[in-house]
């Protein structure tokens, strides 16, 4: 069951009416109530704002998430989501459009705030309540349910398997079969779904089977077994559970999403809160579209710069590696000759020779990076995370380092930790020495340390302390 087309539209449609009727019963509570009876009538005007505010919403719905993984959704944290958007969403509308509206006293001011936050929060908890309350029951019934492989063929395995069949209210598993962690001539398991082959097919068979969830059910003490498995499945877009033991429980490493469940571990692919990546999307958006518009001119001279300093085109687009290890383009100004690498992709060093000379300033004071805001604005980009790399060093450096594949997880940045330690890489050992600190900001991540790095990288550009 993936995430359903038509059942996102219900969101957003149920999203779209109770935005609407919040802001109409908001404007007539003003006008009849706050501005001495006066009679609430629909013009062009409120009309185009009814609709400026409908999209508003949308958008930050989308940015924070709300629209994804719709069938797995928790009552609690999804009224706790609503609660911080309305209120980012509430204080943006009321700076942007109330703020200059003609008012009595200042009371007027706090009063509408707080009108329109409990208007709006009421009417859309309300109704996704209810939707998200129909699709848990359908789930719990097993009228719909997530296309799940277990790993492992074990007495756990076996136990779990039984778990699951025997649910009070059921998780949603819809068990397609096991693959084998180690070679037998027979498995247990087999007797009660089917053995679909061993881990090094498990990428072929979640894409055969279309397999949305994966629970190991290894012991949590063979960490070499299950660190390889995380390993071999990183980067692929399904949810990974594992089976605790008595130590997982008692160290608190068990967080119960469901009462009734059967208790696992999930691996969480989701570094920070729906609302931390709210104000993430949302200041890389405003600040790379105001960027853009104020340095144009810059962009400008630039452009012409680049064209004066060599033969070929102004912006340098090049294949790098994404989110979930997806390619896209990246853009750049043009800082080296256009048959700078006729021998094969090379790493720039500080004395590369194929650097032009306008290029040598550009990269000092990171200016050569700059069109990268159009990635940003594109959704392949943002302002803080780990520089994507092309794929033919990657390679190099998952031969070395396996791990580097946790960078995969963030959107790549115009600028990282990595870079703010030791800037452009010259060799792979470099590479190296940057990922350390790219993946720890991965685990460390959050909207402080994002902007220590924009911080720290804005004092680099400023010193010229570029290469």
């Amino acid at each position: 069951m993936k995430n359903n087309l038509l059942h996102t539209i219900k969101y957003i449609t149920l999203d779209l009416i109770s935005a609407s009727s919040a802001w109409l019963i908001f404007l007539y509570y003003r006008t009849v109530y706050m501005e001495n009876g006066q009679t609430f009538f629909m013009n062009e005007e409120r009309i185009f704002g009814l609709l400026s505010i409908n999209l508003l919403w949308f958008i930050f719905y989308l940015l924070s998430g709300s629209y994804s993984n719709i069938y797995r959704k928790s009552r609690l944290k999804e009224l706790f989501q609503i609660f911080i958007i309305t209120i980012i969403g509430v204080t943006i509308i009321f700076f942007a459009v109330l703020l200059d509206d003609f008012i009595v006293s200042y009371k007027q001011y706090y009063s509408s705030f707080l009108a329109l936050f409990c208007i709006h929060f009421g009417l859309t908890s309300l109704l996704r309540f209810l939707l998200t309350s129909y699709t848990a029951r359908k789930v719990h019934k097993k009228i719909m349910g997530f296309n799940t492989l277990i790993i492992g063929d074990n007495e756990k395995a076996i136990q779990l398997y039984h778990d699951l069949e025997n649910e009070q209210k059921s998780s949603g598993h819809i068990l397609k079969g096991f693959v084998s962690v180690e070679n037998k001539k027979q498995y247990k398991l087999e007797e009660h779904i089917p053995h679909l082959g061993d881990c090094n097919q498990i990428k072929n068979i979640i894409e055969k089977y279309q397999i949305e969830d994966v629970i190991i059910a290894i012991e949590s003490s063979e960490h070499s077994k299950i660190e390889n498995i995380l390993n071999l499945l990183e980067n692929i877009d399904v949810f990974i559970k594992i089976i605790p033991d008595v130590y997982d429980i008692l160290s608190g490493t068990v967080k119960m999403n469901s009462i009734l469940g059967t208790p696992l571990i999930e691996i969480n692919h989701k570094l920070q809160t729906p609302s931390e990546l709210l104000v993430k999307n949302t200041i890389d958006i405003v600040l790379s579209f105001v960027i853009i518009i104020v340095f144009s001119p810059i962009y400008l001279i630039c452009a012409i710069l680049v064209k004066l300093s060599s033969e070929g085109p102004i912006i340098y687009k090049q294949k790098r590696l994404g989110q979930f290890g997806k390619e896209f383009n990246i853009y750049k100004f043009r800082s080296m000759y256009t048959d700078a690498e006729k021998h094969g992709p090379q790493l720039s060093s500080k004395t590369d020779s194929r650097v032009t000379a306008w290029g040598r300033i550009m990269r000092k004071i990171r200016l050569d990076e700059t069109p990268q805001f159009l990635n940003v604005l594109l959704g392949d980009m943002s302002f803080v995370g780990p520089r994507p790399e092309r794929d033919f060093f990657a390679k190099q450096i998952l031969e070395i380092a396996p791990h580097y594949k946790h960078i995969y997880k963030v959107k790549p940045g115009i600028t990282s930790w990595g870079m703010v330690k030791y800037g452009y890489a010259e060799n792979v050992d470099e590479m190296l020495e940057r990922l350390k600190y790219d993946v720890l900001y991965i685990e460390n991540m959050s909207l402080l340390i994002d902007l220590k790095i924009m911080i720290h990288t804005i004092l680099i550009i400023l010193e010229g302390r570029g290469k």
